[in-house]
């Protein structure tokens, strides 16, 4: 899995995983990395193939993130 979703909030991020699971998205739970500055541990590791379908839940149910990041190598990018 080559895309994660960092939030800023517990519950936000198990909202996010309530919804993406229930869309039938491959996902992962992970602890937050420590280059991410997010005010939860948790995120949301997903697959680049589902990064729209993903955009659009999280858009249309409101959910809070601190962002979207690709993997680059070792470290993450923030994908606008």
């Amino acid at each position: 899995m080559d895309m994660l979703i960092a939030f800023d909030s517990t519950q936000q991020a198990l909202r996010a995983e309530m919804l993406l699971e229930y869309a039938d998205i491959d996902i992962d739970t992970c602890p937050t990395p420590k280059e991410i500055t997010a005010g939860c541990a948790l995120s949301i590791e997903f697959s680049r193939e589902e990064l729209q379908e993903v955009k659009e839940i999280i858009i249309s149910q409101k959910v809070e993130i601190k962002g979207i990041f690709e993997r680059k190598e070792k470290h993450y990018v923030e994908v606008k």
